[in-house]
């Protein structure tokens, strides 16, 4: 199958380019945060009363950001592409040349919640519950615009859903963005909605938490085997690629926090 004519750039005026990848992060980031007002203002899901008001949610929603932009960014840096960067520091900051690690975005949502709960005396775990439920919305669009850039494509395939990417070679490919779309994104956001609003797991702290790192390292890990790996990195050791090896932490750390949020109260 041939990769459908899709331009990167939505339009331009002078200068200013929208991009599809732009929109995405948008779209993720508002859609977000209107499902975490939506979670935090169902007062079922929350027998002590819920963890934060609508005006806390619209602050977090600025430290959410700046946690995405820069820890993606510092965790393409230096899990990815560390020589290059090293070489070339001023390059760091030119985020709209591409690159960017969901792990590294991950890690800076999770500081960015710490402080943020810290400073406004709200329940951390609970805090983290709601923005973990809402993470996959991201994950979606993000990976149907990783499509539409044609970039993280998957190893050659003879499935007749393969794609011959246009820098990708002659031979079709696993559209492995759409593979993430869906299992990391919509599956994950259906599994997680399913126990918030049917099972009511937001009672319990950190279990949301749990379940997202455990179905995302999985569904990674898993998608991994048929996406091709960074050309300037290889597979790190017998096969195994940078991103299964950055979803193992996930995974055990998704267990530790479904047992700890089983037994509480």
């Amino acid at each position: 199958m041939l990769f459908p004519s899709l331009d990167p750039v939505i339009f331009e005026i002078g200068p200013f380019a929208l991009r599809w990848y732009a929109l995405a992060y948008i779209a993720g980031l508002m859609l977000g945060w209107r499902y975490v007002i939506m979670l935090s203002r169902s007062a079922r899901l929350w027998p002590q009363g819920p963890p934060a008001g609508r005006e806390a949610i619209d602050d977090l929603l600025m430290w959410i950001t700046f946690g995405v932009i820069l820890g993606g960014r510092l965790g393409y840096v230096i899990f990815y592409n560390p020589g290059y960067f090293l070489v070339h520091p001023r390059d760091i900051l030119a985020v709209w040349q591409g690159g960017m690690a969901f792990h590294g975005g991950l890690l800076g949502v999770i500081v960015a919640i710490i402080i943020f709960a810290r400073r406004h005396d709200i329940p951390m775990l609970s805090l983290g519950d709601m923005v973990a439920g809402a993470v996959p919305i991201g994950l979606f669009f993000g990976r149907l615009a990783n499509f539409i850039n044609s970039e993280l494509w998957g190893r050659v395939t003879q499935s007749p859903w393969g794609v011959v990417f246009p820098n990708g070679g002659p031979l079709p490919r696993h559209p492995s963005q759409l593979y993430e779309a869906g299992l990391e994104g919509l599956l994950l956001f259906v599994l997680l909605g399913f126990l918030i609003w049917r099972q009511g797991i937001l009672a319990r702290p950190g279990l949301t938490i749990g379940v997202f790192l455990t179905g995302y390292g999985a569904s990674r890990a898993l998608i991994e085997q048929v996406r091709e790996p960074d050309a300037h990195l290889g597979y790190i050791f017998s096969g195994i690629t940078m991103g299964q090896i950055l979803s193992l932490p996930m995974i055990a750390a998704g267990i530790v926090f479904v047992v700890l949020g089983m037994r509480s109260k």
